[in-house]
């Protein structure tokens, strides 16, 4: 019998390390098997049977608290002043002391138990984990600060070690609160979808958890109300505001048959929907697992800190050691060189360069998740700051994905006539172009559907053909009309058939088999706002854009001048789309590729990054996809671009700035200067601005 894996939600972790510890401590547990916590999204997923006390025993070092996930509401979540009263306890008690050495006759032993009670309060959690980590001989930034307020207590600065153990509380207290911002986008979206929703079924009416709704059931939404459950309309007309899952800002039509998806608002329509989706299923909630999973996942900088880390600590404390003993010999003077070398433990904490990675991607992602962005882990987040070569795919990307009739030139006294039969012909056919024909009718209300079309046929690769009026009427290529005979009325209308071709258009000619009645251009026109995002990702820094298509060279290049793209590549297959970014990558480096997910699925694997464009409710895209543009909108690439590399950016100055800090703070000890507090000052306020710092990505808006 296989074990059920269970998900809780955690509050209470204050730091990176303490997960790890807090793990571990699960995975000791007997019935459980296999434990994973994930700091940045604040969740534990057991594979066993633990219950809530279980974990929250294995947390206890951290006064760690529990919910599972089924019952969790993050409204409810513990206030943050009621998370941390031990440590505004402790500060009165020291506030209260500190009155009594200055302000009244108290005796030293009174104001020694008032800080060492501040002490215990205080740093309750600190000393459990600092403790347990010596006995295993695990040295992180508890084991440091553990050591450094006990010695400090031996060679009675009672003061001193009241205030680092007050300043550390505080220092964690900030970086928790810290995280809990940095998560806010995707506690946004967790809470933005209903828990019940009105639902019909059996033509009865009632109110139901989301839980208890199953696929097929007929969801009820009045206007003004959130969708509950994804779903396809049935009855009904609105606009729907579709923000939280693809970024838009306009309210987008519903009409029935279209998809509506959860969290989404409904404006002003009454709305019959059918769900397609249980609540574990849909689009709100893959995103929200799949932001979650990106949050934990490692960035090659994170993975640099952390071992860089694993050394600096045993260092520190190798070096703290070497200024207590080595001086000490050479001067007698135990008392200044211990209380230097406790110093130094304390300085030496890498509080701020732990957390100067993560708190920065978990800003990024969730910021970039708000805004119809779904980077999925650092790594990619990283990867596309680097990148300075995309290729895109044309149809569907670049371009609106289907084609449309852009010009009409007629050869006839009776334009109507001649378009309505070129319609008529066209309504018959499986040609791609056909429904851009049949679309121009209707916009311009010609009548084809009176016209009678007797023996239809096609022309393999040429064109198509029917009866009319007891006349034959063709429709096809230049090719087809001069392999009728009619070459010499090709020469004369030889100037604009070149002319559009030169644009980039299709051409279609109608006639009889003696004369062309009619010239239609046509071309799958580039979304409006593609050649402004090229044209600012060239500004961003990316110095090559290809188009990748598989359309004839001219049409390709024509678009190609038109948007300002830098090379193309057409005629293309799939297949050699994935080999055209694989030698690039290896002869150029990385390269992004962006497609519509679908046909374009070699290549975006093969790529550095693949980003898919308009995933919206796709479940394989989403789950395949590097970055996925929710919504159906080029613009968010630029945001996306600008937004990692302002990631890369500050966990660059992160990183320098909570090395410098270190390093200058160490330097004070050749003069004898550094002291606790220094020490405790400079390692929470390195924290404090490395956390700030990353912070500054939740005001990146998008685009």
């Amino acid at each position: 019998m296989s074990s059920k894996e269970q998900v809780f939600r955690v509050q209470g972790m204050s730091c990176a390390n303490c997960a790890k510890t807090f793990e571990n401590n699960i995975k000791r547990l007997k019935a459980v098997e296999q434990a994973k916590v994930n700091f940045a999204a604040s969740k534990v997923s057991v594979l066993g049977e633990a219950t809530v006390k279980d974990i929250e025993k294995a947390g206890a070092f951290e006064n760690i608290k529990v919910i599972h996930e089924d019952g969790f509401d993050v409204d409810q979540q513990e206030p943050f002043l009621l998370r941390h009263f031990r440590l505004v306890f402790a500060s009165m008690l020291i506030t209260a002391a500190f009155i009594f050495i200055h302000w009244t006759g108290i005796s030293k032993i009174a104001t020694t138990l008032l800080l060492a009670a501040a002490i215990l309060i205080g740093g309750i959690n600190l000393f459990r984990a600092g403790i347990v980590n010596l006995t295993r001989l695990r040295f992180d930034m508890k084991t440091l600060m553990t050591i450094a307020v006990i010695g400090a207590a031996i060679i009675g600065e009672w003061q001193e070690a009241a205030i680092v153990v007050i300043l550390f509380a505080i220092s964690e207290a900030l970086e928790a609160y810290s995280m809990d911002k940095a998560r806010q986008s995707i506690q946004a979206l967790m809470g933005i979808a209903p828990k019940q929703a009105l639902i019909k079924r059996h033509g009865t009416e009632q109110l139901m958890d989301i839980a208890d709704i199953q696929i097929g059931d007929i969801m009820l939404v009045k206007p003004g109300e959130k969708l509950a459950m994804d779903g396809v309309v049935m009855h009904g007309v609105s606009a729907i505001n579709q923000a939280p899952i693809t970024g838009e800002s306009i309210p987008v039509e519903k009409n029935p048959d279209d998809t509506v998806f959860a969290g989404t608002m409904n404006q002003d329509g009454f709305l019959e929907i059918k769900v397609t989706k249980l609540a574990k299923d849909t689009t709100i909630a893959k995103i929200i697992h799949l932001v979650e999973e990106a949050q934990a996942e490692r960035a090659p900088s994170q993975a640099f800190v952390d071992r860089f880390a694993a050394y600096y600590t045993p260092i520190i404390m190798v070096i703290a050691l070497l200024t207590a003993i080595i001086p000490s010999l050479l001067t007698g003077n135990w008392s200044t060189w211990v209380y230097q070398g406790l110093a130094i433990l304390v300085v030496g904490c890498p509080c701020a360069l732990v957390i100067s990675t993560p708190v920065a991607i978990v800003t990024a992602i969730g910021t970039a998740a708000r805004n119809g962005v779904l980077i999925k882990g650092g790594i990619y987040l990283e990867e596309i700051g680097h990148i300075h070569s995309i290729a895109f795919d044309k149809t569907g990307t670049l371009t609106m994905g289907e084609p449309h009739v852009t010009d009409t030139v007629y050869f006839t006294d009776d334009p109507a006539q001649a378009f309505s039969m070129l319609a008529a012909l066209e309504n018959k056919s499986q040609h791609p172009l056909a429904k851009a024909i049949l679309a121009h009718a209707e916009t311009n209300h010609i009548p084809y559907k009176r016209v009678q079309v007797d023996h239809f046929s096609s022309l393999q690769g040429k064109g198509i053909h029917g009866m009319m009026n007891g006349e034959i009427i063709y429709a096809g290529s230049p090719k087809l009309f001069a392999e009728l005979g009619l070459q010499k009325q090709l020469d004369e209308i030889a100037t604009s058939i070149s002319a559009f071709q030169a644009a980039g258009k299709t051409i279609m000619l109608l006639g009889t088999a003696t004369e062309i009645l009619l010239a239609v251009a046509l071309r799958d026109e580039p979304r409006k706002e593609s050649k402004a995002v090229i044209s600012r990702l060239h500004q961003l820094g990316i110095q090559h854009s290809f188009m990748l298509t598989g359309d004839h060279p001219e049409t390709a290049h024509a678009l190609t001048d038109e948007l300002a793209i830098t090379d193309v590549k057409a005629g293309l297959m799939p297949a050699e789309k994935m080999d055209f970014i694989k030698q690039y990558e290896q002869r150029n480096g990385p390269i992004a590729m962006v497609g519509d997910g679908i046909n374009d699925t070699p290549a975006l694997a093969a790529a550095t990054v693949g980003i898919a464009m308009g995933t919206a409710g796709t479940d394989s895209a989403l789950e395949t996809a590097d970055v996925a543009l929710m919504g159906d909108d080029l613009k968010k690439l630029p945001f996306t671009v600008q937004l990692s590399r302002r990631a890369l950016t500050i966990i660059k100055q992160n990183i320098a700035f909570a090395i410098g800090m270190k390093l200058i703070a160490l330097l004070l000890v050749i003069p004898g200067w550094l002291t606790l507090w220094i020490a405790i000052f400079s390692d929470m306020g390195a924290t404090l601005l490395v956390t700030l710092n990353a912070l500054r990505l939740l005001r990146k808006k998008g685009i």
